[in-house]
């Protein structure tokens, strides 16, 4: 038997509200999708009764239920068992367009792609008209994937979203590509990495995913669990884009950009310390960021003098707030 064309992998997570439009979309789907993976990582509200009720309109649709380990784990579960010749990624609380892959599939298929690079509306709810997340890209023929990645980074518009591509599953297992569990915006890494090793994609334009911008609310715990997760997760990320940057012995441009890329990203951690409810936490997270070498890295990833400027400011802000514990 012929193995499916399409697997699409979802993890499902307490999106209750969210999960109905989401498998609707799945639904409608034009071609439908021949496999559809759901991982539910350890739901506590009615995801487990809305998927049983959709079962039998997405005859396609295998459950899997597991342990909650965060969504790179679900996402890994999803992947271990995918039979697809090309993989989608959907998140539970997004939906995607009825013809979201059709044109991606034909053009993948045609032109032997490794991925297919989409755009996606942000979806706020209502509260404001969506918009296309890339609206400055037009479509482009087959090229490499590190030369897309290029021209985003110096359009200063790059969003890393693995939901925004089809992935041929033989690149992604050849590579070995798999999520770090427990990271937040886990994304960076697995984008990054795919793009810098992908040999023919291809830029449609088409919108295939609602990235839907919620209204939340946060309790001071919550919020500084949150914020310490990007933190943890922000360094992660950053640590591996200069291994990747460091490993670019030929492409100066490009190694430049992606500098520039991790260090403007890795400076947003220190806005999420002065967002902290615990200060007394944000001062200890600051100092072992230095300790650790984080700031040594930024330093040494940029030529930029305000961001130098920056780096140094924190640095010192660091020692200050070691005098203090």
């Amino acid at each position: 038997m012929n193995a499916p064309l399409l697997s699409i992998v979802m993890p499902v997570y307490n999106v209750a509200p969210y999960l109905p439009r989401c498998l609707e979309s799945l639904a409608a789907l034009n071609p439908p999708a021949d496999e559809i993976i759901i991982v539910d990582d350890g739901s506590t509200d009615d995801c487990p009764r809305i998927l049983a009720e959709f079962a039998p309109r997405l005859p396609q649709m295998r459950v899997i239920r597991q342990d909650n380990g965060g969504l790179s784990a679900a996402r890994n579960t999803g992947l271990d068992v995918a039979h697809g010749k090309y993989l989608a990624f959907v998140d539970s609380d997004d939906f995607v367009s009825p013809d979201a892959y059709t044109e991606a599939l034909h053009l993948a298929e045609a032109e032997q792609l490794d991925m297919v690079l989409l755009n996606a509306n942000y979806h706020f709810e209502g509260r404001q008209a969506d918009y296309a997340i890339y609206s400055d890209a037009s479509s482009t023929d087959v090229i490499l994937g590190r030369d897309w990645l290029g021209r985003r980074l110096k359009a200063g518009r790059f969003l890393h979203m693995v939901w925004m591509h089809l992935y041929r599953r033989d690149f992604v297992e050849s590579h070995a590509y798999r999520f770090v569990p427990r990271l937040i915006h886990e994304d960076v890494i697995w984008t990054t990495q795919a793009l810098l090793a992908a040999q023919r994609v291809r830029y449609t334009g088409h919108v295939a995913v609602h990235y839907r911008i919620p209204l939340r609310s946060f309790t001071p715990e919550q919020s500084q669990r949150r914020l310490q997760s990007i933190v943890d997760s922000s360094v992660v990320n950053a640590e591996a884009l200069a291994a990747m940057s460091d490993a670019m012995a030929s492409d100066d441009e490009l190694r430049q950009l992606l500098n520039d890329h991790l260090v403007d990203g890795a400076l947003s951690v220190f806005h999420k310390l002065a967002k902290m409810p615990d200060r007394r936490a944000a001062g200890a997270t600051l100092c072992r960021l230095r300790e650790q070498g984080f700031l040594r890295l930024l330093w040494r990833h940029t030529r930029n003098v305000a961001q130098r400027r920056r780096i140094a400011r924190h640095w010192l802000r660091s020692w200050f707030a070691g005098f203090g514990r």
